[in-house]
Order: C-alpha cells, then structure tokens, then sequence
C-alpha cells in the first residue's frame, strides 16, 4: 500500500489506520480523502485483518477538510457551461462521500479512537465507523455551517441514527458549537471517554483484539445485518438475517465455537 497521507499497519489481525498530516493538524487534503478509501478497500480484502483501528497522529485528530482543496476546486470542475461546471462539482461531492462510506463497506468493524479536535469533515468521518472512542481532550463541531456550507458528505444523514435525538443535531448543525468529550458521551456519540490519548489508544486496542478473537465469519454477518438494520424496517431486517443464517450459519467457525470447553478461545482461520 502506497499511502501519503496514512500510515498503515497490522498486527495481531487488528489493521491500525492514523491520519498522519501532523503539520497541518491532519486536515483532509485531496490526497487523504483517495488514501482512506485506499485504506478501507485494502483492509476490506485483506483476510489476516480482522478490524481496524481509525486514529490520528499529533495533537488532533482531524481538523476536517483541508481549506486549500476547497479553494482549489473551481478552476478543476470549471466547465464553459454553467451545467457542466454543477454536474462537475456533484459527481467530486458523490466520491467524496463514497470515500467515507468505504469505512461502512469495508466488512471488518471499525474503531474510531479521536484525540484533540474532531470537526467539519472529522465528523462526517467517525460517523462511518462502528464504533467511536475519544480522550477527555476530544471535542467534536459540524463546522461548515461557520464558513457558509452545508455539510454534505454524511454527518446529516449519519448522526441522527446514531444519537437518535434530530433536535439536539439540528441545534449542532445550526450553531456549529464544540462539544466536550463528556457531552459526546453523554448524548451517545462516543461509547467512552478515557483519561488520556495514551489510555485511549490502549483502550480501544483491547477491545479490537477482543473482537479480532472472535469468529471473522460471524464478524463480518453482524456488521452486514446491523447496517442493513439501520436503514431498513424490522421485518425487512428479520428476513435478511433468516436468508443470510441459511447460508452462513452451518460454517466450521460455529462447529469450533461449540466444541470448545467453556473458557477456551477456539482458533478461527481468517
């Protein structure tokens, strides 16, 4: 994997994601926005990983996009019809949101573990991941609503399922304001906050090694149904599950669960 703007590693069947523009307080350029489908696509394929970690490098996690590739955008979509230049813009605007909806796409569960700021596009990018984790420093903000947009790449549709209050995301969207870690926690955008970056980081790291000791088979059907879950109705929901547990469910990984002694950690093959 060639990435500029990412690192990427894996160990222990956890793939490890960081941010890494540390200068420029990880704001996603260009660059970054292809990397992280890169990323999620490679890990999505690879089978010795199992999930994936999403962190930052430096003192935040993400200062969301990089102002400098909004600034640079006209003269790229730039079309002498004024219908061509609008096309332009939505299909840059379509694989944008592709880019962070590779984190739902990738079958393994993601962990997002935030330090530091997480704004504008930050958000839009936790909200792809199963799970969000923060150190008591973090605080999050939809910001685009301060430099004259709407956000459009997925906090809007994202975040009301996942608080599951369209009041308390409206008077975000509206005012942009911080908020604290505590608050994050509180309203259910993170699962927990820990003392420190270096806490947060192990935190979440037990915990991914946890689900990487777990059937992948089974992994991977569980992140398939509860997405398919979240924008679906219950009954559509039930007979998903029912069509994909007759033909998933009679697998080697059940076989192994079940004859291992209570306590033990079977070994599943990826």
């Amino acid at each position: 994997m060639q990435l500029e703007t990412l690192t990427l590693t894996v160990q222990d069947h956890i793939a490890t994601v960081r941010l890494n523009r540390p200068d420029k307080a990880n704001a996603m350029n260009a660059t970054m926005w292809q990397d992280i489908r890169l990323a999620f696509d490679w890990i999505d394929g690879q089978a010795d990983a199992r999930v994936a970690v999403l962190e930052g490098e430096g003192r935040h996690f993400t200062a969301g996009i990089d102002l400098a590739m909004m600034m640079g955008l006209a003269p790229q979509i730039q079309d002498p019809c004024d219908g061509r230049t609008r096309e332009a813009l939505r299909r840059v605007i379509l694989d944008m949101q592709d880019t962070l909806t590779s984190l739902e796409r990738c079958r393994k569960p993601v962990l997002a573990a935030i330090h530091g700021a997480c704004v504008g596009g930050g958000v839009d990018l936790i909200c792809c991941a199963d799970m969000r984790y923060c150190s008591a420093d973090a605080y999050f903000s939809i910001k685009e609503i301060d430099i004259g947009m709407v956000a459009d790449v997925g906090t809007l549709q994202r975040l009301p399922k996942l608080i599951g209050s369209q009041g308390l995301v409206r008077e975000l969207a509206y005012t942009g304001r911080r908020v604290e870690a505590t608050e994050a926690q509180q309203i259910g955008l993170v699962n927990r906050v820990y003392d420190s970056r270096e806490a947060l980081q192990a935190g979440v790291h037990e915990l991914a090694a946890t689900i990487a000791a777990k059937s992948p088979l089974s992994i991977r059907g569980t992140k398939e149904q509860l997405n398919y879950a979240r924008d679906h109705s219950v009954a559509d929901g039930l007979n998903y599950i029912a069509t994909w547990n007759a033909a998933m469910l009679m697998s080697e990984d059940l076989s192994k669960a079940m004859m291992a002694g209570k306590g033990a950690a079977p070994a599943f093959r990826n």
